[in-house]
């Protein structure tokens, strides 16, 4: 059984008993939302509003039926393998989620899409991309490696064997 935390009296108490969370929590995603409402309203009147709103749907939908269960699956196999060991687990997790945003965002020139107009526009080509995002991601993981090898060491060795 969970217990609550923080006081029940009062209205700020039964907006969390209700709510489940502080009422800055609601102020916050609240303008959030509206901040949302107002850039779509702006880009309702963008000639390529249509194919904007096509690009969201399509991302919501490889995001929550294609991307989601694969990274959850690839999860589930590192907890698997690091048995417990989360700070191992962290350890691989954060230059992971760097290098899959990275690409997200320079995928384009990373798989060449759209080589000529970029030659066209930008008078450079396309192929450092491949090679500077393969790099970074060593640069990414690397770090991770060292950090997580220097956390190892400063732990006491008795400790080693039940967190690591």
């Amino acid at each position: 059984m969970t217990e609550r935390v923080g006081p029940t009296r009062g209205p700020a108490g039964r907006l969390r008993a209700a709510y489940g969370a502080a009422p800055w929590h609601l102020v916050l995603v609240t303008a959030v939302i509206v901040l949302a409402g107002w850039v779509a309203l702006r880009l309702a009147d963008e000639a390529t509003f249509g194919r904007m709103l096509l690009w969201f749907v399509g991302a919501v939908i490889a995001h929550d039926l294609v991307l989601f269960p694969v990274y959850a699956s690839v999860d589930r196999v590192l907890r698997a393998v690091a048995h417990g060991r989360v700070a191992l687990l962290n350890h691989l997790r954060v230059p992971a989620l760097g290098t899959a945003l990275l690409f997200l965002v320079y995928a384009p020139g990373i798989l060449r899409w759209g080589e000529t107009t970029h030659e066209a526009a930008t008078g450079q080509t396309q192929r450092p991309y491949l090679l500077r995002w393969l790099a970074l991601s060593g640069a990414l993981f690397l770090l991770s490696a060292l950090a997580y090898a220097l956390r190892r060491r400063r732990q006491p060795s008795r400790h080693r064997s039940e967190s690591a």
